[in-house]
């Protein structure tokens, strides 16, 4: 099961960490388990055309205590995009979350 979340939308000349607070996976979490590994964000088109939607990240995604952390940049306006954010757990779990991301 994944949890979806909702992101604001940018604009293509902004650099935004999305969701501002990061992919949170607490709710997944037992008491005592941690995100660990190296967390993956990936993006493909929802709507529109970009023949490279991965250049919507910014950098490398990371782990902030629960969260994953992505920035984004650019995008072409009016294409909306499918991201999804996947990390392991120190309990075995492989986790997801996803959301749309709106370029305007």
């Amino acid at each position: 099961m994944s949890d979806s979340v909702v992101l604001p939308t940018i604009q293509p000349t902004e650099i935004v960490q999305l969701p501002p607070n990061g992919f949170d996976f607490t709710s997944r979490l037992a008491a005592g388990e941690t995100l660990t590994g190296v967390p993956t964000v990936t993006v493909t088109v929802y709507s529109g055309t970009d023949p490279n939607p991965s250049a919507v990240k910014s950098g490398a995604a990371s782990i902030s205590g629960n969260t994953v952390v992505q920035k984004f940049t650019g995008g072409l306006a009016g294409v909306i995009y499918s991201v999804v954010a996947a990390c392991s757990t120190s309990l075995g779990q492989s986790l997801q979350q996803w959301a749309y991301l709106v370029v305007v």
